[in-house]
């Protein structure tokens, strides 16, 4: 049998001795590890299935869509919303089933659903999008004060014209003449010299102009 010499007996010696000290610290760290490694396997692909499940249930969504039928794509809607309320899928289905309430004489569901996308949406322009709706059935409403609560919200620079545009309506409405030419004047200023909805705006403020 071979021998050791002095000197590799001390090394092994001292490796038996920092293992008895260290050794169980080792094979705990190294399990935490994997176990982190698995679990982060495992959540990405808990993340995955997530995703595939909303945009299947979406999908069957788009398919209910053309009916019109408020109930059944509100049915469809709330799947979304309950499951997966993180989704960009939940917010977009809330909106589609708004649209369908409000075409089917259900204002205050439709209400609900766009409120509840403003308030779960991660996506700005949508949370945008979605104020522009609500104020708009508010002005419907004669809600004038909560429409322009809403429409003075921060927003993005893209929205500018529209929203200016809508709280000229607004104030138009509420009897603030001078308030919403101002609006209406903004609005002109952050849309294109030319295209259709700028000459629909061009038309509100000769129309306050010959009211005078």
């Amino acid at each position: 049998m071979a021998t050791y010499d002095l000197e590799e007996q001390e090394k092994i010696d001292g490796l038996k001795s920092w293992w008895e000290t260290y050794g169980t610290l080792v094979i705990v760290v190294v399990a935490t590890l994997i176990a982190s490694m698995a679990g982060v396997k495992a959540w990405n692909y808990y993340q995955q299935q997530q995703i595939e499940q909303a945009a299947e249930l979406y999908s069957s969504l788009l398919q209910i869509e053309p009916s019109g039928d408020p109930k059944k794509i509100g049915d469809a809607a709330h799947l979304l919303m309950e499951g997966f309320p993180g989704s960009g899928y939940a917010s977009r289905a809330a909106l589609i089933s708004a649209r369908a309430s409000l075409e089917g004489g259900d204002v205050q569901n439709a209400k609900s659903r766009l409120q509840w996308t403003l308030d779960n949406t991660k996506e700005d322009e949508l949370k945008d999008l979605v104020r522009l709706r609500l104020a708009g059935i508010l002005l419907d409403e004669q809600k004038y004060d909560d429409a322009l609560r809403l429409l003075d919200s921060k927003h993005g620079d893209s929205f500018d014209g529209l929203y200016a545009d809508l709280k000229g309506d607004v104030l138009i409405a509420a009897g603030k003449v001078a308030e919403a030419r101002a609006a209406y004047h903004k609005a002109l200023d952050r849309m294109g010299k030319k295209g259709t909805y700028h000459n629909i705006v061009q038309m509100k403020l000769d129309a306050l102009a010959e009211a005078k």
